[in-house]
């Protein structure tokens, strides 16, 4: 029972974590789920993204109660409830195939649909025996100071999706993080299988509609209907493979100039202009002069349509040039909308929130001689023991406090009961 405890609560806190660290993450995920369904049109963003922070928020807490065996009775069957839920739902991604990954670790593992499925059922069967004996699971925080570690736990988690929408998420598991080498990422090792695509013409003669291949392609009597591509065998697919920048003015594609380039390059990328944050503009119009001075690139990535560009060059007097890009490429890049990213010779060297732009005052030399112009140093060890200082040691301290006051509590029955004892021994002898 304490194995499945640990296995599926460990689970629960780990999942809930990377999902909380990137809430706009699992909101792209829970859009395609409702995509699949035929139901995007009719759940508004901001809804999608509370429930993101909210499903992060439960599955982090359900871990971490049921690894302290807190409420038990209660929490095994909430565990239980839940697992039963998404097992139904991985069985239906398994068999349909909706989306290509469930998003369940974010993007920090990736998990085909299948090997979703199996994960889950060893989850609803640890879920099934904590249910069946919940008052084995050994407690750590005795029931009357539960709340304190309850409260904290909800607002921690909380608080890390919030900040993380303020900034950019803690950990970055994405292709772009700070440090990528995109031109590397775009590259296929020699000798890696590609995959296989077949396409299909639908075309269209005398009222009369068939579907040919590229080897029965008819003559040009017939008229071209639509077409469709599908993948047919597996194959090696780069880490970033859908990367290009297109110039708006005149449709040139300037991806390689851009990743080549011997200096800095600076890259303002807005998946939509239309959502964009405009609250900081002036920053990023103040961050462009300076890049006018010190003769490096600055481009605004997008994918909205020029209609959308000139409004915001309207509201903005924005005077940078714009590019098109994929949308899911953009969001991929970055978490913020907009966000800024700075390349280096096609290396990611710094990405920023809109909230949390370089300010005027500090670009005051070349950016090979500021901070911003170099890689943060932060290990992923030193953010990971951050995070498990913020939250685990509390949690740990209250454990301690917890026990210590339990053991004197305990010392101070057994003595009043000795002395109850003594007294009625000596009033027998009496």
């Amino acid at each position: 029972m304490n194995v499945c405890r640990a296995v599926i609560g460990l689970t629960f806190v780990f999942s809930g974590y990377v999902k909380a660290i990137d809430p706009l993450g699992t909101q792209y995920k829970i859009q395609d789920y409702l995509g699949a369904l035929g139901l995007s049109g009719f759940i508004p963003d901001w809804l999608s993204l509370l429930s993101s922070i909210a499903l992060s928020a439960i599955e982090f807490s359900l871990g971490v109660f049921v690894v302290l065996a807190m409420r038990r009775r209660i929490m095994s069957r909430a565990m239980l409830a839940f697992m039963v839920l998404m097992t139904a739902v991985t069985v239906w991604i398994a068999v349909a195939d909706p989306v290509k990954d469930c998003g369940c670790f974010g993007d920090a593992v990736t998990l085909s649909n299948w090997e979703t499925l199996v994960k889950n059922l060893i989850l609803l069967t640890c879920a099934v025996v904590l249910c069946r004996w919940p008052l084995r699971m050994v407690r750590f925080v005795s029931r009357t100071n539960q709340w304190i570690a309850v409260n904290y736990t909800v607002l921690y988690i909380l608080a890390s999706s919030l900040y993380s929408l303020y900034t950019l998420p803690r950990f970055d598991f994405r292709p772009y993080h700070v440090g990528a080498d995109i031109r590397a990422g775009m590259q296929i090792p020699e000798g890696a299988k590609l995959p296989k695509y077949e396409t299909t013409f639908i075309l269209q003669k005398d009222g009369v509609e068939k579907e040919f291949t590229l080897d029965n392609y008819p003559d040009s009597t017939w008229e071209f209907v639509d077409s469709k591509t599908v993948q047919t065998e597996e194959g090696y697919v780069p880490p970033i493979h859908d990367f290009a920048i297109q110039r708006t003015e005149d449709g040139e594609d300037i991806t390689d100039s851009v990743l080549t380039h011997e200096g800095y390059t600076f890259l303002l990328i807005s998946p939509h202009l239309e959502h964009a944050d405009d609250s900081n503009f002036g920053d990023i119009d103040q961050l462009y002069e300076y890049c006018q001075a010190q003769q490096i690139p600055f481009y605004c990535l997008t994918a909205s349509g020029s209609e959308a560009i000139r409004h915001w060059q309207d509201i903005t007097g924005a005077e940078y040039p714009f590019c098109n890009t994929d949308e899911t490429t953009l969001k991929t890049i970055i978490r913020s909308n907009p966000g800024l990213v700075l390349l280096k010779q096609g290396v990611v060297i710094g990405k920023w929130s809109h909230n949390k732009l370089p300010k005027a005052e500090k670009l005051t030399a070349p950016l090979d001689q500021l901070p911003i112009g170099q890689i943060a140093q932060e290990l992923v060890a030193q953010k990971i023991a951050t995070a498990l200082l913020w939250f685990v040691l509390p949690l740990v301290l209250l454990t301690l406090a917890d026990r210590t006051w339990a053991w004197s509590q305990w010392v101070r029955n057994r003595k009043r009961r000795i002395r109850k004892d003594t007294s009625t021994i000596n009033k027998e002898e009496k």
